[in-house]
């Protein structure tokens, strides 16, 4: 069932199905929306779970943020989201950057029944020398534009300049959600692994060039009692990769909770 909310002043799209006395709550990664973890809600309803699936402020139906937000706003949101449904002891299922919302929500929550990392970002990427040449020299550009242009004027061709040298999820982003990328991206969340106290589960494609399987074995270190399991021969979207053995080992994990 569709249903909005209105959380942290911004309308906030949802879908809520099941009745089960266990509830999960599904985040989708950058660029997606509810949608994209469709086949993932099937096998948690199939568990007996009542399954609710998210879109984060900016993506799909619901309102883009008014200001730049971090990890820390969507996870403010989440919170408070959380809240408002009157959810105890949540499982959190985040694939991508979904993941890192519920790295930090289940950071500092004791009542998170269970958490599910699928392709998860978090740990900030290592960076080449020229990477920081790249990024030093946009910023003096980027101050002489604003002396030159004014503010407003310099971010447009900002904007026009960073679409062109970005990604594809940069790219085909608004430019209120390219800043905000721009933002999240470099956020390292490792220092908050240590301090999960859920029981956590690794979903991992070994061939994910975004957030590479180094990734996933670091979260498995750091993170107390943690298991990965990883696909050979899978991606970024390990979920889709491989659908068979990612519904058999999401059912698996899920249906211990009986146990």
């Amino acid at each position: 069932m569709d249903k909005d909310i209105t959380i942290r002043g911004l309308r906030v799209h949802y879908t809520d199905n099941g009745a089960g006395e266990r509830t999960i709550i599904l985040m989708h990664g950058w660029g997606c929306d509810h949608t994209t973890l469709a086949s993932i809600e099937r096998v948690a309803l199939q568990c007996g779970y009542r399954v609710i699936n998210i879109d984060f402020p900016g993506f799909g139906q619901s309102q883009e943020p008014p200001q730049v937000w971090g990890v820390e706003d969507y996870t403010l949101m989440l919170e408070d989201f959380i809240a408002a449904l009157e959810v105890a002891r949540p499982t959190l299922l985040g694939h991508s950057f979904g993941g890192r919302v519920g790295i930090l929500y289940s950071s500092r929550h004791d009542d998170v029944e269970a958490l599910i990392l699928v392709d998860a970002a978090g740990i900030k990427p290592r960076r080449s020398l020229n990477y920081y040449r790249k990024v030093y020299t946009f910023k003096a550009i980027k101050r002489l534009m604003y002396l030159v242009y004014g503010r407003d004027e310099a971010e447009k061709r900002l904007d026009a300049r960073r679409a062109k040298a970005g990604s594809s999820d940069y790219a085909s982003a608004s430019p209120m959600m390219r800043r905000i990328l721009s933002r999240v991206v470099n956020e390292d969340l490792t220092d908050r692994l240590p301090l999960i106290k859920a029981p956590t589960l690794l979903i991992w494609g070994e061939n994910d060039t975004a957030t590479p399987i180094a990734d996933a074995r670091k979260m498995e270190r750091m993170i107390p009692g943690a298991g990965l399991v990883s696909f050979p021969g899978c991606g970024h979207y390990s979920f889709l990769d491989n659908p068979v053995q990612f519904a058999a080992v999401l059912r698996s994990f899920l249906t211990s909770k009986d146990n």
